[in-house]
């Protein structure tokens, strides 16, 4: 039963949750409140006192409107409702006061500050602060951390809002930052000088509302007024993150996380964060064609000759890399498939059902998960594979939910139930009651590890059956942001790579994560010079994922639309519009010359990629039940830092792929 209050703030007259705190209320008024400390996200700290308000009638002194319910509100002599005030002259003398106690320690060294710009200390002290200071003792001085290669600290300006231990501690699951001391001795440092060693510790950049913690790739390259902003979407993982890429000229600087609160709520992770120094390095930016076992550069006209020449009359195949745009790949599917030949986006060999997207994509969304009661993960690392979706896990466990793992043994950030690696654990945990908890809220998530063995749909069909039996929520939880889209339009071949294998020329679109054995003449569109590149006949340049436009389908089946931040570099051009050129050369012009019309070409076949952000139900179609192999499940990604050809070519996240392999390696000195 709902419990609404009513309340006047700063004289106007709403209703509010009981529940709900002093400063989510203002905010619903659509009233401003400063605040340091508080973040919706978080636990409420209340030791900024910043959103100081006026609570007529309470105590004679401000309250802090992020610690106090509207339930704590005492009505007025006659019942009336209670009165707030944010704007009175006790109010702004309290967070003149705040402000300059704030100010007394803090060093003004703003001109020089990578935060300059962007400092929600800076925008207070100009709107609630006082143009002077008393202050004229001198100022103490903090140690900076060592952090790592990703977050620069700058501790002398921290003003202990604790925001970052309560991410590290609260959603990151990593319980290694806290304040020491007391008075002005109290620090925010890190137990006995170690790590974050969690893959979203540069979230707390954002988090911090001061210089003291920045990114430390990104610091003094730019001002961020000098930076162009574009809306996109994060094709590291398959959860199809919102983010935003900043450039400064073709450059891009820094990429910036998006609030979601569907998908990815406002948290990235490091990978998806960092990657951008990998969008300079290795590029493809002229064609090239391979004559006596050595690449020589070429023109685009050459090129699309030759690509045509080499592709007339043959048994073709495409091949679909995992960071292709659905465009792209639709424009693949008809150029190969108007030849006579097949095209496969399921490269790593996983079992998914063509046609069947309760199979391949499932029925659960990500924000079903906050509200789980029970969670099973089935060949499954998410810590490793989507970060931010085991935040989220990791949400609905701090809540009480039950998580049980069948799959490799591996630290998740939160406590689980471990079943077994291997296919026994599966068919015991199907044999078992479910009777009692048929009524909870629960999801399935079965991982690429899962389903990449021979008896991969076998696998698939357990998990189904499992779904079924629990009335739970199936989600398939993917690694590749192309995969989905690309089943939705229908790009596979009857017998998988086995078609692909038997094929005279190999159009690979940007795949680098298969090995294309010698024999097939191979095209190879895309990006970097990876490992396609290096197996490659004819190199044709395309777009990395921020210099064009293009639709992504997430994991649960959300299309989204990333925009372009950038140009490509050199010759380089759109996927899709390579593919139209060539298509012009091999005389069977696709029937589209603009990414519009592509567009509507896309959606007049598969309607549901035109509903942007929208997650579309999809109809339960069970598998057959196949018989269960003896193997145990496998990781479907080995190193987190380095899963893409984008992610190889940064040098930043060969660091931190090294790092982790030195941790790994042993226990350290002080252990």
């Amino acid at each position: 039963m709902s419990d609404i209050r009513k309340i006047i703030i700063d004289g106007k007259e709403i209703e509010a949750e009981g529940a709900m705190t002093l400063i989510q209320a203002c905010e619903q008024a659509g009233v401003e409140i400063p605040r340091f400390c508080y973040h919706e996200r978080l636990s409420i700290a209340g030791n900024c006192r910043m959103c100081l308000v006026e609570v007529v009638g309470g105590p004679p002194k401000p309250a802090a409107s992020c610690a106090m319910q509207v339930r704590d509100l005492r009505p007025g002599p006659e019942g009336q409702p209670p009165v707030v005030k944010t704007n009175s002259p006790m109010v702004k003398k309290a967070r003149e006061g705040v402000m300059e106690f704030l100010l007394i320690n803090h060093p003004l060294d703003c001109p020089i500050c990578d935060q300059g710009g962007e400092c929600d200390l800076q925008d207070q002290a100009m709107a609630y602060g006082v143009d002077f200071s008393r202050y004229r003792e001198p100022k103490r001085a903090s140690v900076d951390l060592d952090l790592g290669p990703l977050v620069e600290t700058h501790m002398t300006r921290c003003i202990s809002c604790t925001r970052c231990v309560r991410f590290t501690t609260e959603v990151a699951g990593q319980h290694v930052m806290g304040q020491t001391g007391r008075g002005e001795d109290a620090e925010i440092t890190t137990y006995l000088g170690s790590l974050i060693d969690s893959n979203l510790s540069g979230n707390i950049i954002d988090l911090c509302p001061v210089g003291a913690l920045v990114s430390k790739p990104y610091a003094f390259t730019a001002r961020p007024w000098e930076l162009s902003k574009t809306e996109s979407i994060d094709v590291m993982d398959a959860m199809g993150a919102n983010i935003r890429v900043d450039t400064k000229g073709r450059e891009v600087m820094r990429i910036l996380p998006r609030n979601h609160d569907g998908v990815n709520e406002e948290w990235i992770s490091d990978k998806s964060r960092f990657v951008w120094d990998g969008l300079r390095r290795q590029r493809l930016d002229t064609p090239y064609i391979r004559e006596n076992g050595k690449l020589r550069k070429a023109e685009w006209p050459e090129a699309l000759a030759a690509a045509a020449a080499a592709m007339k009359g043959k048994k073709l195949a495409g091949i679909v890399g995992d960071l292709a745009p659905v465009e792209a790949i639709f424009a693949l599917k008809q150029l190969i498939e108007g030849q006579g030949g097949v095209v496969e986006c399921r490269t790593d060999g996983a079992k998914l059902p063509a046609g069947n997207r309760s199979g391949y994509v499932g029925t659960a969304r990500i924000e079903d998960l906050d509200n789980a009661i029970m969670i099973q993960l089935i060949g499954t690392n998410p810590a490793i594979e989507a970060p931010v979706l085991n935040a989220r896990i990791r949400k609905a466990w701090t809540k009480g939910a039950d998580i049980g793992l069948i799959g490799q043994r591996a630290d998740l950030t939160y406590d689980h139930h471990y079943l077994g690696d291997d296919r026994a654990a599966l068919d015991r945990l199907l044999s078992k009651d479910f009777s009692e908890v048929l009524d909870a809220p629960s999801v399935v998530i079965v991982g690429q590890g899962a389903l990449r063995e021979a008896d991969g749909a076998a696998v698939l069909a357990a998990a189904m059956e499992l779904a079924d039996k629990t009335k739970s929520k199936l989600m398939i939880l993917h690694t590749a942001a192309s995969r989905v889209g690309a089943m939705d339009i229908g790009a596979v071949a009857e017998n998988g790579m086995d078609d692909v294998s038997a094929a005279e020329v190999i159009y690979n679109l940007g795949a680098d994560e298969v090995d294309i054995a010698g024999g097939p003449f191979v095209i190879y569109q895309g990006s970097h010079g990876d490992r396609g590149a290096h197996r490659a006949d004819i190199i044709l340049p395309g777009a990395a994922y921020t210099e064009e436009g293009g639709l992504f389908v997430n994991t649960e089946g959300r299309p989204q639309l990333a925009q372009r931040a950038g140009f490509a570099p050199g010759q380089a051009k759109e996927n899709w519009a390579i593919l139209r050129a060539l298509s012009a050369e091999l005389g069977a012009t696709l029937p589209f010359d603009s990414i519009a019309a592509l567009r509507r070409a896309l959606v007049a076949e598969v309607p549901h990629l035109g509903k942007i952000d929208q997650v579309a139900e999809n109809e339960w179609q069970a598998l057959e039940k196949g018989a269960l192999g003896q193997a145990s499940f496998a990781a479907s990604i080995t190193d987190f830092y380095l899963s893409n050809p984008i992610a190889r070519a940064s040098a930043l996240m060969a660091e931190l792929s090294a790092g982790v392999a030195v941790r790994a390696g042993g226990a350290l000195a002080a252990e």
